[in-house]
């Protein structure tokens, strides 16, 4: 593997392009979130895929597809930011020490995430450890996410795996316009959690990147999902290429960050409800999925490194 590019900034996120052996390029990242110190809580984001088949609209990672990246590779994006922070790569003291298939690629889409997966915690000794698989729920992942059910029973039982479905609308063909028309259900996401969720379990995250006039209906979702076992995260949509080019406007920016109504209703239908904004600087720094990426396989990234302590700057 080696590394064509390093961006952000130490105290927030730093994004890696890297080129793999096979040519192929992908990015993966770690984050803080602050004011907590990574010592406390470190998050590490890692592609699944050289760029993604589901091409959502708002996500640059699907303006190509080159396909699956490998066990191999996965633990090679690991390895290679755990040896940034760590001598010994393989005892990792952080309590809380994310580890989250959610960069480039759809992950239930590759099989080889579940054996990542399963050999976690032979390869590190990590007490904080908790891996984190977002998803669309491509309709073609059925096998993958019954495995992945067996494998968080066996390994990660009481809070220790967070799963995380990307919801985005109420309306069913919105979602498909979305992300794509082969997608599960709102009440096949509530089946599959029902057998998911065990007492101890973290609950399950609902993810809104909510856009001005996609319907999200609060009473829908009460209908649907049982409070006592998912989570609403609200998050903005971020001004990546594909949001632009195909005009969403997110319906959460600076100026509305702390008042959002959606959430108050939510929360009064028993649901724990959450805007998570991130830092706004993370979209000048470009941090936004695929986006360095893509820009690098057009050709429009020309050095090396603009990563920087104390400021960041994209050329």
């Amino acid at each position: 593997m080696e590394i064509v590019g390093k961006y952000g900034k130490d105290d927030l996120a730093i994004l890696y392009i890297a080129k793999m052996d096979n040519g192929q390029i992908l990015e993966f990242v770690e984050s803080t979130q602050p004011p907590i110190p990574w010592e406390k809580k470190w998050v590490l984001i890692i592609s699944t895929m050289f760029g993604c088949p589901i091409q959502c609209l708002m996500c640059d990672a699907g303006e190509y597809y080159n396909g699956n990246v490998s066990k191999e590779q996965m633990l090679e994006e690991i390895d290679f930011l755990i040896k940034s922070r760590f001598l010994d790569i393989k005892y990792i003291d952080v309590p809380k020490f994310k580890i989250q298939f959610a960069r480039m690629g759809e992950p239930t889409l590759n099989d080889d995430v579940l054996e990542v997966i399963r050999e976690l915690p032979s390869i590190y000794d990590a007490p904080g450890l908790m891996p984190c698989i977002s998803t669309v729920a491509p309709r073609t992942a059925r096998e993958f996410m019954e495995r992945l059910l067996v494998i968080k029973d066996q390994l990660y039982s009481n809070g220790k795996f967070q799963l995380q479905f990307s919801i985005h609308s109420t309306n069913e063909e919105i979602r498909k316009e979305i992300m794509a028309s082969n997608i599960w259900t709102l009440e096949e996401i509530a089946e599959y959690g029902q057998r998911w969720f065990k007492e101890g379990d973290r609950k399950i995250t609902l993810n809104f990147a909510v856009v001005k006039n996609y319907e999200i209906d609060s009473v829908t979702l009460r209908r649907i999902f049982d409070p006592e076992k998912y989570i609403i995260k609200i998050t903005p949509i971020n001004p990546t290429n594909k949001a632009l080019e195909n005009n969403l406007e997110s319906a959460i920016n600076e100026d509305n960050e702390h008042y959002f109504p959606l959430v108050e209703e939510l929360k009064k239908l028993g649901f724990e409800t959450f805007i998570s904004i991130g830092e706004w600087e993370e979209n000048k720094i470009g941090t936004n999925c695929g986006q360095f990426a893509t820009r690098y396989n057009k050709g429009q990234i020309e050095i090396k490194e603009t990563y920087l302590t104390s400021q960041y700057k994209l050329n």
